[in-house]
């Protein structure tokens, strides 16, 4: 079996010394960077085209739980950002998450406030946080991933009506900001919502013939598998075990699979691949890496166990 993994790299990986199984994947596997994030290297994988985004939101929102119809779609994540010597920067983790009843109580003034400009913000069924606008508006936005840890002025909505969005970011700020359902979360050690983050604008595009080789997508996130449900791929919801999610599809040619956050905190989930490697359940691997702006992607055969001549080095090795 093929079997092709994303997943995003978290703070803890990067620490792991050249005795882990990640840094052995590293060490032995072909290695190429690509200059762009990992939800637009997915996008384009499977013949997504942007116009002013990748219209992600409206392909996510039509897994969890919304109607999308017709209508322009944002992300609307909630964040935290954090105040630099000179600028605000966006951190993790991303987005928020964000018990129900405080969500809903947030997401409700939200859409009272907004409401004469024709924005609906709405809760999937994931719980993530979308919006629906009334007409297409005049911007281009950034993926969350490209903006963390840098000047968040320079990711802010960009076009003709660039302005008229960042006076939405404002208002919506100043509303967290005063919003006693946040205030409820920072008084009990919760992350502060001080803003969103807008991303992946777009109208639902038609579906299309998939123009790959995949069988399966295995994932839990609505934007993968509404992405398998766009281009007429079957999907079923990631299992809590990495192993027991490749035994189940062990039958199969070729298997997307994204790992959940929690599998990808550790290296117990590479170590399974690695296992899965040397015994042959697997035949090939690729494994796409989002790091921020860029992907790491990995590509690696049971033959390359063999490869002694490359020595095992720490992980930071490889992303320095």
């Amino acid at each position: 079996m093929k079997l092709t993994v994303d997943c995003e790299l978290t703070s803890q990986l990067p620490a792991l010394q050249q005795a882990s199984a990640f840094a052995y994947l590293l060490s032995k596997a072909n290695i190429t960077w690509l200059d762009m994030p990992l939800e637009a290297l997915v996008c384009n994988q499977y013949g997504l085209k942007p116009a002013q985004d990748y219209p992600i939101a409206a392909i996510a929102a039509s897994a969890d739980g919304l109607q999308v119809g017709d209508a322009f779609w944002l992300r609307a994540d909630p964040v935290h950002l954090t105040m630099q010597r000179d600028s605000f920067s966006l951190s993790e983790p991303l987005p928020i998450r964000v018990e129900p009843e405080c969500a809903e109580n947030i997401v409700a003034s939200l859409n009272q406030h907004f409401v004469a400009e024709g924005l609906t913000f709405f809760i999937g069924n994931s719980g993530a946080w979308y919006l629906r606008l009334n007409k297409v508006p005049q911007i281009k936005t950034s993926l969350p991933s490209i903006a963390i840890g840098k000047n968040s002025y320079h990711f802010m909505p960009q076009g003709d009506m660039s302005a008229k969005w960042r006076a939405y970011l404002n208002e919506a700020q100043m509303l967290l900001f005063t919003h006693p359902a946040n205030a409820a979360r920072e008084l009990a050690g919760a992350i502060f919502i001080n803003s969103l983050w807008f991303s992946g604008g777009g109208i639902m595009p038609l579906s299309v013939k998939p123009q790959h080789d995949v069988d399966l997508m295995v994932a839990n996130s609505p934007f993968y598998l509404g992405l398998a449900q766009w281009s007429n791929l079957p999907s079923q919801v990631m299992a809590p075990q990495l192993d027991d999610a490749i035994k189940g599809v062990a039958s199969l040619q070729h298997v997307h699979l994204q790992m959940t956050a929690k599998q990808s905190l550790d290296d117990a989930s590479f170590q399974v691949l690695l296992n899965a490697l040397k015994t042959k359940k697997i035949k090939a691997l690729n494994l796409n890496l989002g790091y921020y702006e860029k992907t790491l992607v990995l590509t690696m055969t049971s033959l390359d166990n063999y490869k002694f001549w490359r020595k095992l080095k720490p992980v930071m090795h490889f992303l320095a």
